[in-house]
């Protein structure tokens, strides 16, 4: 019996490198057959590895070199060389120093949707212009609407408006943080 055993071992490991042999055929023929795409394949995660990596550190290279422009512009406002180089790394942060600087005409350059209103409502402010104000309060997402309409009822009590001005004074809601603004120049207005 021990000889049997030993046939029937030997038969088996036999089978089983012929199993291994066969499998690594297989995966020669299968490499054989797709070695271009398998190579391509590689080649193409390589390069995107390297692409991605790359991307990531010029991206963190603009970042930093947007924020010393951004650094050197609110020390010098006049600076045009670190405006060049903000508007060409870093468009948001160009709108934010386009609208902290004073000059009206690089006001209408911001582009940053909250502070492109802002600067609007400035220069409505300081050119005392109703259809400015006006054209703002009609817009919901405005962050500034009840000061505006509450500024255009102002500019049209200052014009001796009154019904205007009450009448501007009555869109500003109980909630708002102009609220209170508002009632008083009601009560003013009260004795026109």
């Amino acid at each position: 019996m021990s000889i049997k055993e030993n046939v029937d071992f030997v038969k088996d490991e036999l089978n089983s490198e012929e199993k291994f042999i066969e499998s690594f055929v297989k995966v020669e023929r299968f490499y054989k057959k797709y070695k271009t795409l398998i190579f391509a394949l590689l080649g193409i995660v390589i390069v995107a590895v390297i692409a991605i990596t790359v991307k990531a550190n010029m991206d963190e290279k603009n970042k930093l070199e947007a924020n010393l422009a951004f650094d050197k512009i609110l020390a010098n406002p006049q600076d045009e060389v670190a405006l060049a180089t903000l508007k060409d790394k870093n468009k948001n942060l160009y709108g934010v120093a386009m609208y902290l600087s004073s000059n009206a005409q690089k006001a209408e350059e911001v582009n940053t949707p909250f502070l492109k209103e802002l600067a609007k409502y400035e220069v409505a402010l300081k050119n005392k212009s109703l259809d400015e104000l006006n054209n703002l309060s009609m817009q919901n997402d405005f962050l500034l609407k009840e000061f505006a309409i509450f500024n255009k009822a102002l500019f049209l009590t200052n014009e001796k408006k009154y019904v205007e001005a009450k009448a501007a004074l009555a869109l500003i809601p109980q909630t708002s943080k102009a609220y209170e603004l508002a009632n008083l120049l009601n009560h003013y207005l009260l004795t026109k």
